[in-house]
């Protein structure tokens, strides 16, 4: 489905003419909107393949998180069926090779789902790499660690994890400003009509063309299907960075990321992963499906 690109508000913004032609000039061409929340699994198993767009086509496309709180409108009753919920996340990764683990649904109970989205957004405060580092620690926090990712103290041990000014973040949690961030996600959700997630919508910022929207879960190469159209043209994937840098980077990664990023099967990358951690240079974290890797910084 198409839409027209929504207007955004950007306090970077400026009337002098030499200075846009600037930016038109360094502005990435594309503009991803991904809809997603941190409690969604089917999210969380789009990660591989958000990594290999970015490995293989970074170069052409700025990503940009929504948090739409569809996970809650959509089903308001499910959070009161813990079993039901344990037995979706433990389908999911049985599926998707991300590990989800229900057990959080029977042993924490995720009490204030939506104050784990509005972090999310405070975050995004300190940047938007630091938003997306933030978002990352805490569906780790979830799905591997069953936390509860509606409790301050986990969202606190998140912004540490993100290397975030803590006291930056603890202030801006609940700050006027992250709360009309939050709100502008959700208005944003509404105005796409998005039902479903994740959701994503690709943009040319260049051009006044229509946006393509795809929802739910896919293959990576539809992804790299419809970004081609786009850009309108058949742009050539760069060239993947050394394992090791990928991991320096990353920080935490599952095999399944792994072995999505590089076209390795999933024992291939296991084989590469054990080689590392004889190394000495990630170590294995424990998880109820698959496995995680964490860089050691050490």
């Amino acid at each position: 489905m198409n839409w027209k690109q929504p207007e955004l508000s950007n306090s970077n913004s400026t009337n002098t003419s030499a200075k846009y032609s600037y930016i038109d000039f360094v502005q990435k061409p594309v503009e991803i909107y991904v809809f997603i929340d941190p409690l969604c699994p089917e999210c969380w198993s789009l990660e591989p393949y958000l990594k290999k767009l970015s490995v293989e086509y970074g170069r052409f496309f700025t990503l940009r998180p929504i948090v739409s709180g569809q996970l809650n409108s959509l089903n308001k009753d499910i959070f009161d069926k813990p079993k039901q919920l344990k037995r979706i996340w433990e389908k999911t990764a049985s599926r998707t090779g991300m590990s989800c683990d229900g057990d959080l649904w029977i042993e924490n109970e995720i009490s204030s789902p939506w104050f784990a989205s509005l972090a999310i957004k405070a975050a995004e405060l300190q940047g938007k790499r630091a938003g997306k580092s933030f978002l990352r620690k805490v569906q780790e926090n979830a799905f591997l660690g069953k936390q509860n990712i509606s409790s301050m103290s986990v969202l606190m041990k998140c912004a540490r994890e993100a290397r975030l000014d803590v006291e930056e973040f603890e202030d801006d949690l609940f700050s006027s400003t992250a709360k009309k961030a939050f709100q502008s996600d959700l208005k944003l959700t509404r105005e796409m009509e998005v039902d479903c997630i994740p959701s994503i919508v690709f943009f040319n910022q260049h051009t006044d063309g229509q946006g393509i929207k795809i929802s739910g879960l896919y293959p990576y190469d539809i992804y790299v299907q419809i970004l081609q159209q786009i850009l309108q043209k058949d742009p050539v994937p760069s060239s993947k960075p050394p394992l090791e840098h990928f991991m320096k980077y990353y920080q935490v990664v599952g095999t399944k990321e792994v072995a999505v990023v590089y076209d390795w099967s999933t024992a291939g990358a296991e084989k590469e992963m054990k080689k590392m951690q004889l190394r000495q240079i990630v170590k294995k974290i424990p998880a109820k499906h698959g496995t995680f890797w964490e860089y050691n910084n050490e």
